[in-house]
């Protein structure tokens, strides 16, 4: 049979197994696993079936803990359940799985990893979920990538129905769930003979029904709750064996190759790290590459982690290996170490004890801790975890990938020890939240894997705020397998879609000498130089970069798109870089795009079709002199003197992204941070802003009641204000009689507007001249940025109103009461932020607000800014 490929993420990987193995699916979304109970509603919806033939009943529930009772109850009459979740959605699980376990009741629970929250909520990976739940006597089944994602997936569901136990299948949230790659498909014939029906049958006659009445989950007294809490040992005895017999079937049916532990490296290696999780993967390729360098070093990767299947890790760890590094991507503050790392200890030290190992002497084992809540790992880390086992005094339950100068447990690591990426093209593409980027580049990877014989992988770094900031595509792709998990960190290509973020970020840092650098620019070839700040002009220099430009947003304009910019700058990057022959490439993004965007309408299609037309046609390359002549300057760091010092270090930093530089001195160990720090991050992220005209506005406040980010205000104050007023200052008599003899102002903080225009469509003052403009209207946001600034700041010290003067119930009222609510992290145009401003405007003064998560959490709370 033919080989199948496609190019799709772990949750797709696994999603696609668990929807053919199962006949009942219960879901509740939770990030990052959220995509796989879509897909398998999905998949039900359009009456795709199992390799039973049946389509699997899939059911939402009101929460993680019901999704586990439902599954619970499902697998009690006899069918065969799964669900997927992770973080906090995983714990509530617990009960549910203490008895699905100890009921022994066969199933799978697809997990993609993610930090529980402790000081703070974190959405990304690290495996502090799945260790909680070491005690359910679940078993526990690791992937490292998309492609072991499917394969473990399938192993997982025909161990879980012989052995009776059931299994926990997990891999890393989103370096591994949302992380695309090519990955062989498996078809259905295969999983028909991975399940054996037989153990589908025994499962099928243990159910409760009628017919055979029986009882479970019966309340035990002391004189046999033990004993009975021991008839299971023989169960999880069998687990690493069932689990080896399906792995070895897969073998045989697929030509993939796993092991319960696996060892890769020197056959006499002097030094191992021992891992799970897509880390296995950054270690594979750093000891391959430090081998090859003269090393004797190697990587022990665990897949089933429970039962902990001492045998295979012994048989799997070399003899020669006295220097021992244990990883886990947790924390267990007051262990002795990390769950994986005692395990290791006592594993060895059974396993001298009884014989099945001899050593010269006991080896030196240390534990250490990475990658907790996403924190890149990468081969100079790994390099560093080596680097450790040979000092005199190896430092035990260290971190690394971060500078901890507090307790002194963290490795020194030298950024720019590379693994050299020759035959890989490396890609980076920063784009603004909501603006295609992203599912650009999603489309541009399976356009290169399936149109060339490219492996490709693409990864992409949101910041946990909503729309409108910055998302960093990493798309890789070459003739071999692309095994690194980790971030770009020389990149062949930099797109750059939006131009304030040269302002504020160092775009260029990652660029390679002679790279490609794409700016989407509303300057043209011969103006943009002198608009690019200084130190971006010099980086271009210094890197020989070949640098274009195109105006992405104005071509979006003009053609109906708005801010999507995405398929202009999508078939720029391909005319760019010459992949694959261009005219093939524009064929293909047109087929993506009719696939994309076909069920919103023709119009949408047509329009994405033109702004395939004029990537092409308005691409220019940009001539550059030989010296920075710039006289503007990046401000990446937040300098106000009246901000706090933790805004002025740490939040500073991670505004500029550079947080992973940020010390554990510069944090709170407790996790609280002051409120109010969004007003010093100004963002600039809105193309046009809106602007006052006090000829036409009827100073009814609806444009300020509206704002969902607080950025248009209004003040109305004693005309003695004006005398040190700027000179681009707006101001207009106050209306209403209440106000007589006073001036109003609304003013916009453009720096800090997302240009979502709704303060616009619900102003309701026309121009009598011009009934196309209004008392405010969108006009560019460059041109008026300076002017605006320096006018915002003005009215910022123009004191508040003395609240007895005028009427906080009344809309106008309210919105003449201090805004402190202000720059949310909300989307562009926000429909619940207004309200949560207007709460705070009325009460902020006296309340003390409790939050879930949840959308709220996440635009109010998220560093590194809050509002």
């Amino acid at each position: 049979m033919a080989k199948r490929f496609d190019n799709i993420d772990g949750n797709t990987a696994a999603a696609y197994v668990a929807h053919a193995t199962n006949e009942v699916i219960a879901i509740y979304p939770i990030t990052p696993s959220s995509v796989m109970g879509e897909i398998a509603d999905e998949k039900s919806a359009k009456g795709e079936k199992n390799i039973w033939g049946t389509v699997p009943k899939v059911v939402e529930m009101q929460s993680e803990g019901g999704a586990a009772g439902t599954v619970h109850g499902s697998l009690s009459a006899g069918a065969l359940t799964t669900t997927f979740t992770a973080s906090q959605g995983l714990l509530l699980m617990i009960p549910n799985m203490f008895k699905i376990a100890g009921e022994l009741m066969p199933t799978v629970f697809h997990v993609s990893a993610r930090a529980v929250a402790t000081h703070a909520l974190s959405i990304f990976g690290d495996h502090s979920d799945v260790m909680a739940c070491r005690q359910t006597g679940w078993a526990m089944l690791c992937s490292n990538n998309p492609q072991e994602a499917m394969d473990m997936a399938l192993i997982a569901q025909a161990s879980t129905l012989e052995a009776k136990v059931p299994y926990l299948h997990f891999f890393d949230g989103f370096r591994t769930s949302h992380e695309i790659r090519t990955v062989e498909m498996i078809d259905f014939d295969v999983m028909k003979k991975m399940i054996n029906d037989d153990f589908v049958a025994e499962h099928r006659r243990r159910a409760l029904k009628p017919e055979t009445p029986t009882i479970k989950g019966t309340a035990q007294n002391p004189d046999v709750f033990f004993q009975n809490r021991e008839a299971c040992n023989k169960y999880y005895e069998a687990v690493p064996a069932i689990t080896k017999k399906y792995m070895d079937k897969f073998f045989e049916l697929t030509g993939r190759r796993y092991d319960l532990v696996e060892y890769f490296g020197h056959p006499e290696a002097e030094k191992v790290i021992i891992i799970m999780g897509s880390g296995a993967e950054v270690a594979k390729e750093t000891v391959e590459y430090m081998n090859s360098l003269g090393d004797k070093v190697g990587v022990v990767i665990v897949r089933l982690y429970r039962p902990f299947p001492l045998e295979a890790f012994i048989k799997a760890l070399p003899k020669t290996a006295l220097k021992i590094a244990v990883l886990d991507r947790t924390k267990e503050p007051g262990s002795l170490g990390e769950p994986m790392y005692l395990d290791v200890r006592t594993a060895i030290g059974e396993a001298m004890q009884k014989k099945m190992i001899t050593y010269p002497k006991y080896p030196l084992i240390v534990g250490g801790r990475y990658g907790l809540g996403s924190k890149d790992f990468t081969p100079a880390m790994v390099k560093a975890v080596f680097d450790n086992l040979d000092a005199s005094e190896p430092i035990n339950g260290f971190t690394v990938g971060i500078e901890d100068d507090v307790t002194f447990k963290s490795l020194k690591y030298d950024k720019n020890w590379l693994v050299p990426q020759d035959d890989v093209f490396n890609g980076m593409f920063y784009g603004l939240g909501a603006d295609g980027t992203v599912g650009a580049n999603k489309n541009s990877a399976k356009i290169i894997g399936d149109l060339t014989d490219n492996k490709v992988q693409a990864y992409f770094v949101y910041d946990s705020k909503k729309s409108g900031s910055m998302t960093i595509s990493h798309v890789r792709f070459g003739k071999k397998d692309i095994r690194s998990s980790y971030l770009i960190q020389r990149a062949d290509f930099i797109g750059c879609h939006k131009f304030t973020f040269l302002e504020l970020y160092d775009i260029l840092k990652p660029l390679k000498k002679g790279g490609v650098f794409l700016l989407n620019s509303p300057f043209g070839p011969d103006e943009v130089w002198d608009k690019l700040p200084v130190e971006v002009q010099q980086e271009i220099i210094d890197k020989q970069a070949k640098f274009y430009v195109i105006n992405a947003d104005k071509i979006a304009e003009e053609i109906g798109l708005g801010s999507r910019t995405n398929t202009i700058l999508q078939t720029a990057f391909f005319k760019i870089s010459n992949i694959i022959p261009f005219e093939k490439a524009v064929e293909a993004i047109k087929t993506a795009i009719k696939k994309t965007y076909g069920r919103y309408g023709d119009k949408v299609v047509e329009m994405n079709i033109k702004a395939v037309d004029a990537g092409i046609n308005e691409l220019y390359e940009v001539k550059y002199p030989s010296t920075a002549t710039s006289n503007i300057r990046m401000h990446k760091y937040i300098t106000n003197p009246e901000a706090p010092e933790i805004v002025k270090n740490a939040i500073s930093k991670m505004v500029a992204f550079e947080g992973d530089d940020v010390p554990v001195s510069w944090l709170p160990a407790d996790g609280v941070f002051p409120t109010g720090t969004s007003k010093y991050e100004k963002r600039n992220i809105a193309i046009t802003v809106p602007e006052w005209d006090p000829e036409v506005c009827i100073q009814c406040g609806i444009c300020s009641f509206v704002c969902p980010h607080a950025t248009i205000r209004m003040k109305i104050y004693d005309p003695e204000v004006l005398k040190n007023a700027p000179a681009n200052f707006k101001s207009a008599d106050a209306r209403g009689k209440e106000f007589a003899g006073m001036k109003c102002t609304i003013q916009v903080a453009v720096e800090d507007c997302t240009g979502c225009g709704a303060c616009v469509v619900n102003c309701p003052a026309k121009s009598k001249t011009d009934p196309s403009k209004k008392a405010i209207n969108m006009v560019p946001q460059l041109p008026l940025r300076d002017q605006e600034r320096t006018n915002f700041d003005f009215f910022l010290k123009i004191p508040e109103l003395d609240y007895k003067k005028y009427d906080k119930t009344t809309l106008k009222g309210s919105q003449l009461a201090p805004h402190m609510f202000e720059f949310s992290g909300a989307c562009a145009g926000c429909g619940e932020t207004p309200y949560i401003k207007l709460l705070c405007q009325l009460f902020g003064d006296r309340a003390i607000i409790a939050n879930a998560t949840g959308c709220s959490s996440i635009y109010g709370g998220n560093l590194p800014t809050t509002p």
